[in-house]
């Protein structure tokens, strides 16, 4: 008799309990997030002694071939170079980039298209050869802090006119 009613207990007990709750909502369906597009290029002014300059900034240093200025981003590979050659008293002036159009090089007195040739290295470079008493060397660094480089396939780059550049002009001068 005891079972049976703990048997009925159970039984009662049970009948108490109502169903079980609903499983809960699915989540909403996750919408997805537009990309965010890039930042579209300044519009630059007619004049590009108005242009912002180029990320960078210039260093010089001194190996067993002469000395060299080059101007970049830190950290990264240089964007313009200028190398004096001691044994051949010869300056390169180069880019970086594989595009063997001509090079224009605008200064605040001066602007000159100049050949350029790939030098073979990695990453890939175009450069050409100057004279130490080339005037295009003392525009560079003397232009009103900024001179352009341009060249067809490539972008333009706004550089400042540092000492460095004439650091190693001068070297090559002797």
């Amino acid at each position: 008799m005891r079972s049976r009613l703990s048997l009925s207990l159970l039984l009662a007990i049970a009948a108490c309990a109502g169903p079980p709750p609903p499983p809960p909502p699915a989540p909403p369906p996750r919408v997805a997030r537009p990309v965010p597009r890039p930042a579209p290029p300044p519009v630059l002014g007619a004049d590009w002694r108005d242009w912002p300059l180029t990320s960078g900034t210039w260093s010089y240093r001194r190996d067993e071939r002469g000395s060299l200025a080059l101007f970049g981003p830190p950290g990264a590979d240089a964007l313009v170079t200028l190398r004096c050659d001691g044994a051949a008293r010869r300056l390169y002036l180069s880019r970086a980039g594989a595009v063997a159009a001509p090079m224009t090089v605008r200064t605040s007195s001066t602007a000159r298209t100049l050949a350029m040739q790939p030098t073979g290295g990695t990453p890939p470079y175009v450069a050409t050869a100057l004279n130490p008493s080339d005037p295009l060397l003392d525009a560079m660094g003397f232009s009103r802090g900024r001179f352009v480089v341009e060249q067809a396939g490539a972008p333009t780059l706004v550089v400042p006119a540092w000492a460095e550049i004439e650091r190693v002009t001068e070297d090559c001068r002797g």
